[in-house]
């Protein structure tokens, strides 16, 4: 026996000692459970965090703009964040989950970890035990925010967007700019005193499709008279235009009171829609329902059915990344390959699911196609898993037995 191979024979018997271990007593195989575990949900926080954080930028970026713009306070601005981060959690949740996997299983393959486990007798279905059980806490994660969390925020958020669209007042003291409380109204104030006093004040008002009406003053007060709001002008001018034959009439005034408070409707429509209940206010009569929303039996069940099937795609997205990873084996090249065909793969899945929304508008009787990809999805893992379990499954063929 040569030293190689005494070295080698040397290497397998310790590995059968410990493999012998390992299934007497089992407590290494839950440290490397609880290893895996932590590391991917370690992780899937790094990742969620720093997707939340991009997409919310790029959002923040407009809503910014548009809030501080209208004379709304950062408060106001820091609410509407708040209220909009459930919904965009849970269109980061499946990447972050997808992310963490594919990390993880490249790590342990690069460093041997995987092919040391392996080794010892933990074959690809026992080591996608621990990436099963992130899966499932990423769903439980996603449960939360799709059936309780984000239809609550979405409420809340269309509620507040009203009350902002109706505070005139905060909407008209922005100066140097040429603001539109509403449709064919305009409004310019030049500079805006620290007692509120508008200087130089330009108002158009076209809403009657007959006459255009423009009042320009020296100055103006905003004052609030109960559930109204008022402009009172001073040492201005009221051009009225009548369209029919275009006669111009001109008139000074002293002091002018322009009743503002019709510029926005107070009267708060019923904003009650699927998207703002919770999916236990939806579960019960659905034609009931459908009658009291204006829906139809096929809207109420794509959204009730998707919300339970965003969960399982998160899991589907957790064990795609590291099931493909785990066919590929190791590589010193590494496993970019095996990465982008996973990311392909996912992207497929997930248009999947696209797909299946308007059958199921359509006719409320398909609602079982919601959950089409994730079962695709699964499929697809369980054959990758026996693949790189059985690597040379297909290449076996019949011999015939006997000897010559």
């Amino acid at each position: 026996m040569t030293r190689y191979e005494f070295r080698q024979a040397l290497i397998w018997g310790m590995l059968r000692i410990n493999c012998r271990k390992s299934e007497r007593q089992g407590k290494r195989v839950g440290r490397v459970d609880r290893y895996m575990l932590s590391q991917l949900l370690v992780l899937f926080g790094f990742f969620a965090l720093v997707l939340v954080a991009l997409f919310w930028i790029n959002r923040a970026v407009v809503l910014f703009d548009r809030l501080i713009g209208d004379g709304q306070s950062a408060i106001v601005f820091l609410e509407f964040t708040a209220l909009g981060l459930p919904r965009l959690i849970t269109t980061v949740l499946p990447i972050a989950a997808f992310a963490a996997a594919v990390y993880v299983t490249n790590r342990m393959t690069g460093e041997s970890e995987l092919t040391v486990l392996q080794s010892t007798g933990s074959g690809p279905w026992r080591l996608a035990r621990p990436v099963l059980v992130y899966g499932l806490c990423v769903a439980l994660m996603m449960t939360v925010l799709s059936h309780f969390l984000v239809p609550l925020a979405s409420a809340q958020l269309t509620e507040r967007e009203q009350e902002i669209s109706q505070n005139v007042t905060a909407r008209l003291l922005t100066e140097g700019t040429f603001l539109h409380p509403t449709e064919k109204v305009t409004f310019y104030a030049r500079l805006i005193d620290d007692d509120g006093v508008l200087r130089d004040v330009f108002l158009s008002d076209r809403r009657n499709p007959d006459e255009g009406v423009i009042y320009t003053a020296a100055e103006a007060y905003l004052v609030r008279n109960g559930e109204g709001t008022t402009l009172i002008m001073v040492d201005g001018l009221a051009q009225r235009l009548e369209n029919a034959d275009k006669r111009l009439a001109t008139a000074k005034f002293r002091d002018f009171s322009f009743d503002i408070s019709s510029l926005v409707s107070s009267d708060r429509a019923e904003n009650l829609t699927l998207a703002h209940m919770t999916t236990p206010a939806l579960i019960g009569d659905w034609d009931a329902l459908a009658t009291r929303l204006k829906q139809s039996k096929g809207t109420i069940a794509e959204e009730v059915h998707s919300r339970f099937a965003q969960p399982l795609f998160c899991i589907v997205a957790a064990m795609v990344g590291f099931a493909t990873l785990l066919v590929g084996g190791f590589s010193r090249f590494g496993v970019w390959r095996e990465i982008v065909i996973a990311f392909f793969l996912l992207i497929a899945i997930d248009g999947i699911r696209g797909v299946m929304v308007d059958p199921v508008r359509e006719n409320a009787g398909l609602w079982p196609l919601m959950y089409l990809p994730s079962a695709l999805g699964a499929l697809l893992v369980l054959a990758m898993l026996f693949q790189a379990a059985n690597p040379n499954w297909y290449r076996r063929s019949p011999r015939t037995e006997g000897t010559a």
